[in-house]
This record gives C-alpha cells, sequence and structure tokens, in this order.
C-alpha cells in the first residue's frame, strides 16, 4: 500500500474541512453531533462548546471521543473520510479564551438572552490517532496507515 497518510495532509484535511461529526458516549449509548471544528494543529485538534450542553458533561464524564471530517470531491469515489479517536483535554487558559472570542465573535453571544449565560470551555482532542479512509482502501481498513499525534 502507498503511504499517504503524515501529519500535515491530516490536520490539511482537518482545516479545510472543519465541519465535521463527534462521537462522544451517554451512559452506553453513543451520541454523534455536527461540530464546526475551531482549528487543528501539532498539538489536537481544538473545539469549544457551552457548559450547558449535553457535550460537556459527555466529555467530562468519559473524554474519549471519535471525530470524523469529510473531504468531499465530484468525483466518483474520489471523497476522503478523515478519522481521529483519541482523548478530550479541557483547557482552562484565558490567552486562548480571548484568542476564541476575537476570532468568533459570536460565540461570546451565545446565551445573552439567558440569565446566567453558560461558560465557554475549549477543548482539544489529543493523544489521538487519525487515518484517512478512501473507496480505494474499503474492505481493507485494517491496512491504512495510522498517524500519531501527541
Amino acid at each position: 500500500m502507498e503511504q499517504t497518510n503524515s501529519l500535515s495532509r491530516v490536520l490539511a484535511i482537518a482545516n479545510q474541512f472543519p465541519t465535521c461529526h463527534l462521537a462522544t458516549t451517554d451512559g452506553d449509548q453513543p451520541h454523534v453531533r455536527g461540530l464546526l471544528m475551531w482549528y487543528a494543529d501539532e498539538t489536537g485538534f481544538y473545539f469549544h462548546t457551552g457548559s450547558t450542553k449535553n457535550l460537556a458533561s459527555q466529555i467530562m464524564k468519559n473524554p474519549r471521543v471519535e471525530v470524523a471530517f469529510l473531504k468531499t470531491t465530484n468525483e466518483i469515489g474520489g471523497s476522503e473520510e478523515l478519522r481521529v479517536k483519541g482523548e478530550v483535554e479541557i483547557l482552562n487558559d484565558k490567552s486562548l479564551t480571548e484568542r476564541l472570542l476575537k476570532e468568533r465573535p459570536w460565540v461570546g453571544e451565545l446565551g445573552n438572552h439567558l440569565e446566567k449565560p453558560p461558560e465557554v470551555i475549549i477543548f482539544r482532542v489529543v493523544k489521538a490517532e487519525a487515518h484517512i479512509w478512501t473507496m480505494a482502501m474499503n474492505l481493507q481498513e485494517d491496512k491504512i496507515e495510522r498517524v500519531q499525534l501527541a
């Protein structure tokens, strides 16, 4: 199999196609939701949520998650799916929160109509293993090269 997966390729797909689906668990039930990833770099995949959302309580109870990004093309069989499994790390970093609110000012406006707006929780997926699936590797998933992130 030709070696096509690399950290730079994984990060490029995630940053180019940040709309993704993140899977958590709610008890013993899988729970998947669409999210807009903030950004990805060699330190992890960065996301944010509100403290009152189910996502927040689910990742605090079980930090193991999987994220799927879909790089679509108009060609039949040309799409790629980036799958990342890892652990959530909650980040309590004031400068990171300030950066988020500068880059995504709408985040600071969420919940303003509530008596007590939710706190912003920034988290990243770390200790991750990523791979890129294509139709060419269908039925051979165990042979797809994995990329490790610290």
